[in-house]
């Protein structure tokens, strides 16, 4: 490999040229890095009861402050990434996780673990996905820039495994040996950056837009808590686990409305920033190329489609059909397997696909998956391989629309812009992610609830003093002996137990049925964007 630096590979029509193989192995590595540590997080559920006496408030909020910081830093990651040169950016990233992962392996406490730990791996993972990504610009061009974008979409299959290997891991030697292999994970990934070919930096000195960041991470961070907490929290009126009230309602909704006035402010402020300074947090061609935003929604629909199957899949088959954590985590293997392939595949073997047709094609895919998803689900249960059959068509989705989602992105703005473009491509996964799980969670949880209290009242075998008690009960999603024993305190007949339950099961099956039927509304709302995307001069080479 050549000691100049370079800012891009030789081009792809050159008869003499390889495909740089050994610098996207590691950035495919670092991607699956920060995948297994929310892997590691839910094995360790039972060990943190057990050890570090979590309650479920704390493992839910260890679960989302990962997300919530990197998501609220991952635009701010992109423009380090710029200042500070990449690899730079790279090895801090790989830096930070590795501390956060030795703080969750020696935390004493809860605290510890969720305020040290996971904030520590969130911030390495806002500078670590952005250099990702940021790299494969600055590396590659033409179709080796494609290919090497699918092979960071085929990361996301390849991270399927990693849960069965950490579990094997978990198993045998515990949660704090866990932890302590994936910190020596992240250490071997920034050791592994040396392996980077040289790359020639900025040479003008570029301010850091600290008014940009501030905002910035104050609005993602009230829409993503605002969104992630409506199905905790509740929609308007506050459900038993809502922290605090706002004259009387849920804060949910408006904390993620406050943190959209805050992005409004932020897209208005940074277009003096970038004329002022000549860069910014949010470049504007960011914002007013059409192509951009069809690539950021893709990326955005790709993460919303993976909440939809978190928020929907997972905890049905579980608490309802009754699936072991390992029949749910043998179904990560039906998605992954079809998503690395065709995240790999569609860019090596059909270079001169379009990407509009290969995008829409993946939202169809989307779709369709999320229905046969709602057929697979009965009242009592699932039709098992209904569920597989949805993995799989979920897995083509997704590796579908891997394959061209950064790329696209890529391909329509300036190098510099393209390589900064990584911070809010993975901004927009965090926020379709969080989307995905509000919207059809609240669906989901709200359906199951008005549909009991509605038919209770019009049901003449229940008495209106039990349909009264109903009213201010919140269902959950669960089994029949769940539901049974959230109605516990409430008097009446075993008939109308039995009512009541037979009412639960079919108000839990439609409302899963419709929230599937949303997702998959939303889905194909995004083929409203694809016009927007053309073939660039750049990807004919």
């Amino acid at each position: 490999m050549s000691s100049t630096p370079v800012t891009a590979a030789p081009d792809c029509t050159s008869a003499r040229h390889k495909f740089m193989v050994l610098p996207v192995i590691v950035l495919i590595l670092a991607q699956m890095g920060t995948t297994g540590d929310n892997g590691a997080l839910s094995l360790a559920t039972s060990a943190l009861t057990r050890e570090l006496g979590a309650t479920t408030s704390d493992i839910q909020l260890a679960n989302m402050i990962y997300p919530l910081v990197g998501g609220a830093f991952m635009i701010a990651g992109g423009l380090m990434g710029t200042i500070l040169g990449w690899k730079r950016a790279f090895r801090i990233g790989a830096v930070l996780c590795a501390a956060g992962e030795v703080a969750l392996a020696v935390a004493p406490n809860m605290f510890v673990f969720i305020w040290v730990g996971r904030v520590l791996v969130g911030l390495g993972a806002s500078f670590l996905i952005p250099s990702v990504l940021g790299l494969i610009p600055v590396m590659y061009t033409g179709r080796d820039r494609m290919v090497a974008f699918g092979c960071i979409g085929a990361a996301s299959g390849l991270s399927a495994v990693l849960p069965l290997m950490l579990g094997v891991v978990m198993e045998v030697a515990g949660m704090h040996v866990t932890f302590f292999t994936l910190a020596a994970y992240f250490v071997a990934v920034a050791a592994a950056s040396l392996a980077l070919p040289p790359i020639a930096e900025a040479d003008e000195k570029l301010r850091f837009d600290g008014i940009g960041v501030t905002l910035a991470a104050l609005g993602l961070f009230l829409f993503l808590i605002g969104l992630s907490s409506v199905s905790s929290w509740g929609l308007v009126r506050p459900l038993d686990g809502c922290p605090f009230t706002l004259f009387g309602i849920s804060p949910a909704l408006p904390m993620a409305a406050a943190g959209i006035v805050v992005l409004a402010i932020l897209i208005k402020v940074e277009g003096t920033v970038e004329k002022k300074n000549g860069i910014a947090l949010l470049p504007r061609s960011f914002l007013t190329t059409p192509q951009v935003l069809a690539g950021l929604i893709a990326n955005a629909i790709t993460f919303f489609f993976m909440g939809a199957q978190s928020i929907l899949m997972a905890p049905y088959l579980q608490l309802v059909a009754g699936w072991t954590p390992v029949d749910v985590g043998t179904i990560s293997i039906a998605t992954g397997v079809p998503t690395f392939a065709l995240a790999l595949g569609i860019p090596k073997l059909m270079p001169n696909a379009h990407p509009r047709r290969v995008i829409q094609t993946g939202y169809l895919a989307m779709a369709l998956a999320l229905g046969i998803m709602a057929l697979s689900v009965t009242v009592d249960g699932c039709s098992r391989v209904g569920v597989y059959l949805g993995a799989f068509m979920a897995g083509v989705g997704a590796g579908t629309v891997s394959s061209h989602a950064s790329n696209v992105v890529a391909l329509a703005l300036p190098e510099r812009d393209a390589a900064q473009s990584g911070g809010i491509q993975s901004t927009m996964r965090n926020v379709g992610q969080a989307i995905g799980v509000a919207l059809l969670g609240a669906v989901l949880l709200f359906g199951i609830t008005s549909s009991v209290r509605v038919r209770a009242a019009a049901d003449p075998a229940i008495s209106p003093s039990v349909a009264e008690r109903l009213s201010t009960v919140n269902i959950n999603l669960g089994s029949d002996a769940d539901f049974e024993r959230q109605i516990v305190d409430i008097p009446m007949t075993d008939a109308e137990r039995s009512d009541l339950v037979r009412i639960q099961a079919q108000a839990r099956f439609e409302s899963t049925r419709i929230a599937y039927a949303v997702g998959a509304a939303v889905v194909l709302l995004g083929l409203a964007s694809t016009p927007a995307i053309k073939v660039a001069e750049k990807q004919k080479g």
